[in-house]
């Protein structure tokens, strides 16, 4: 494969770029799909792999603690927020320090924490305890979501990178049903009062290890590398998806020298960090990127985290005494297993849709498909003899809810903030937004056990539905359209809105 010095299209950056920098981009964005490109990928889905895992096994966990710890409506509500909170902090901390330190170390370290935060969950001797594990693991968890999504932007091929980014959040649902997969084996031996919910916990320090280990054999990113001028470095890595090219990649080296690769709507050497959020160049995406994955989150894990609990109290109204609840667990773990697997297939239909109709468009789709979900729940709690009465409408509520927000949503906003902004603020961006996105989520879960008990399952159904259209309107008012744009071309001076 051979590539030129330079490499013009329709759309050049806002501010001239040195030929060789132009020509190391393009290596990465025209390179064919090689196995060092799915063992990124592969490593790159830990943060959405536990993402899944956590939010499932907690769900599944809090029936079983409740009793145990005699924990009020209030303290269940506080665990899943922090978990939820934790990924706030997480995510903004993660996004600084992989824009300053790089993406490989701060790749490792959220592993690191993770592991901790998951073992010190398990061992938890009271309900102050795990909620304070539950927010470190929310910590973690956030840290490797604007740092994995960064660092796979910037590796993938430019026509591949839509669908492999889509797939790494997609792997989320495969951690939803991994956590329902440990759930149905281990509560089919459970007992009232047993330690059950803590091997559900230690689980996920399980599925940390593999990622904690292979990533310490990662390499750098290449534009995190060239954005801080450090080019011999970004050649290196270069030379094992080009090394054919190793000679004329070594001269690049030597005449750049450390100068720094800017692709930016904002002029070179002006400080870049929150201000270039705000900036006017930037304003109009961080209200796309940031607003609708608010709205998506307040319904998505509010909804998902909840499923357990809200499929539940549709079925028998939350009358149940202590001998009954590891079998009702059991039978709301199934049936959310069941519910789950849309999850999956709409993962799946976000492969390829996401590339075919574009960003924007799947999103829009999406966010009229969970309204429409939750709108069939809603309308299941009004018909005669009451949610219980209809459970099979029940379920294909959340089926729909989760095929399109898997399909859409899900995936778009993930995809979104890493295309958005220079390689320089890529990562805090994408924290950024994921940031006030768990904030909605954080609010969601927290609340959401108090208005169920206080205004019943249906004002929440309610609620979910009006967000998922505000997510709808959002994206509609603030859209810029970028589909098939590399991440350099996403910051040309006339980029269509």
């Amino acid at each position: 494969m051979k590539y030129g010095k330079t490499h013009h299209r329709a759309r050049q950056p806002a501010h001239p770029v040195h030929p060789d920098h132009a020509s190391m981009t393009q290596i990465l964005d025209e390179s064919p799909m090689l196995p060092i490109h799915y063992r990124i990928w592969a490593l790159s889905t830990g943060g959405t792999l536990l993402s899944g895992v956590s939010m499932f096994l907690l769900g599944v966990t809090l029936p079983l603690v409740i009793p145990i710890f005699a924990l009020p409506a209030t303290s269940v509500g506080l665990a899943a927020a922090m978990l939820m909170g934790g990924t706030v902090i997480g995510a903004l901390v993660g996004g600084h320090l992989a824009d300053h330190l790089g993406r490989k170390p701060v790749m490792v370290m959220d592993m690191i924490l993770l592991m901790i935060a998951a073992l010190l969950a398990a061992l938890a001797p009271n309900a102050a305890v795990l909620i304070g594990a539950e927010l470190l693991v929310g910590v973690g968890i956030g840290m490797d979501f604007p740092v994995g999504s960064s660092y796979l932007a910037e590796f993938m091929p430019q026509r591949r990178r839509g669908r492999m980014m889509a797939a790494a959040i997609a792997v989320q649902s495969i951690g939803m049903l991994t956590g329902a997969g440990f759930a149905l084996v281990l509560l089919q031996s459970a007992h009232p009062g047993d330690d059950t919910w803590r091997w559900l916990l230690a689980a996920e320090a399980l599925l940390v290890l593999p990622y904690l280990l292979g990533r310490l054999t990662l390499p750098e990113s290449v534009r995190w590398c060239m954005g801080r001028g450090h080019n011999a470095e970004a050649v290196r890595i270069l030379e094992h998806i080009a090394p054919q090219q190793k000679e004329m990649l070594a001269t690049m080296a030597w005449h750049l020298g450390k100068k720094i690769h800017h692709v930016a709507k904002v002029r070179p050497g002006r400080h870049m960090g929150i201000g270039t959020l705000f900036s006017p160049e930037y304003r109009r995406r961080t209200i796309l990127v940031t607003l609708p994955w608010f709205f998506m989150d307040v319904a998505t894990y509010g909804v998902g985290l909840f499923t357990t609990i809200l499929l539940g109290t549709m079925r028998d109204g939350g009358n149940v005494g202590i001998i009954g609840v590891v079998g009702r667990d059991l039978a709301n773990a199934l049936d959310s297993g069941k519910v789950d697997i849309f999850l999956l297939l709409g993962s799946v239909l976000s492969l390829w849709a996401v590339p075919w109709l574009g960003r924007i468009h799947m999103q829009m789709i999406g966010f009229g498909g969970m309204a429409l979900g939750m709108g069939l729940l809603y309308f299941a709690t009004g018909m005669t003899g009451g949610a219980a009465a209809h459970l099979q409408l029940i379920l294909i509520g959340f089926m729909v809810f989760n095929l399109f927000m898997t399909a859409g949503p899900n995936a778009t906003t993930f995809i979104l903030p890493t295309e958005m902004y220079p390689t320089q603020v890529r990562a805090f961006s994408a924290g950024f937004a994921a940031a006030i996105a768990k904030i909605g989520a954080t609010i969601s879960v927290f609340l959401l056990p108090v208005i169920q008990s206080a205004l019943g399952v249906s004002m929440v159904l309610l609620l979910m539905g009006t967000v998922s259209l505000l997510g709808l309107v959002l994206t509609y008012s603030f859209r810029v359209q970028g589909h098939g744009l590399t991440l350099e071309e996403h910051h040309g001076p006339a980029l269509p809105q």
